[in-house]
């Protein structure tokens, strides 16, 4: 594993494609079938949110390219290479915090290096060379309880980020957050993402997130489920928090889900 932080990087080199994935679970009738036939890719450094109906399988499509969960068929590529059923080249954030309680913030976030080996101090030093850029400098020695919500998930999107792995898969991050932190959190995260440069798949069920954070947004249709629709975002970064920035594409959006 490379010993730089994603800010030293200054980019990232990764294609992800998703290639024809199937995925059904057994139940008492016999099969439950969540992915039919799913294949988009994702451009290097490039941010793709994924929307789709409740329930449609987008949690299992994540845990699937994660290599939680092995595909019926199809492949995960990294860079054209076969990643199917390979946790290495992802760093996933789901839905919630998950910071333990009776560690730091710097512990925490320091968690997943010491996990894949790095020793403890190189760990801490790592992790906290991106306290300043997450704005949570200064909260190093805090623990979870004495953070904001916001402040929580930017110590866990730091958890993930420090890890050094070329994609990065969100997971809902801001779901749980109050309207006005999400606004808040959605805002910080387009003026940082530079910083980190990573390949970004994102699932939200907000297609007002989806579009102000993301170069293109995908569709999925009910269970099982396959890609929809695939809709570009073009609009110039960085991008303002004005809600009519882009209703045309926000209505695009909605269209497609009603036509799922």
């Amino acid at each position: 594993m490379s010993e730089r932080s994603g800010s030293e990087r200054g980019g990232s080199e990764t294609e992800l494609v998703l290639d024809d994935l199937h995925k059904a679970f057994p139940i008492d009738a016999g099969t439950l079938p969540v992915l039919a036939g799913v294949s988009l890719s994702v451009a290097p450094g490039e941010f793709v949110s994924v929307i789709g109906p409740s329930g449609c399988g987008k949690s299992t499509l994540f845990n699937v390219i994660a290599g939680l969960e092995r595909p019926d068929s199809g492949r995960v590529l990294v860079d054209g290479a076969d990643a199917t059923g390979r946790t290495e080249p992802f760093a996933y954030m789901p839905q919630q915090d998950l910071l333990f309680p009776w560690r730091t913030v710097l512990d925490n976030t320091a968690l997943g290096l010491e996990v894949g080996g790095i020793k403890r101090r190189a760990a801490r030093e790592r992790a906290r060379t991106l306290f300043a850029p997450f704005g949570l400098a200064g909260f190093e020695n805090a623990r979870p309880h004495q953070l904001s919500g916001g402040m929580r998930q930017r110590a866990a999107l730091l958890r993930t980020v420090v890890q050094d792995r070329p994609v990065l898969l969100l997971d809902e991050p801001f779901g749980a957050l109050d309207s006005l932190t999400r606004l808040d959190m959605q805002s910080w995260l387009e003026g940082v993402r530079g910083h980190f440069g990573r390949t970004v798949l994102l699932i939200t069920h907000d297609i007002r997130e989806a579009v102000f954070l993301s170069d293109r947004v995908v569709v999925l249709g009910s269970r099982p489920t396959r890609v929809h629709e695939d809709i570009p975002v073009d609009l110039p970064r960085p991008r303002g928090a004005e809600p009519q920035f882009a209703a045309g594409i926000e209505a695009e959006l909605l269209a497609a889900l009603r036509r799922r």
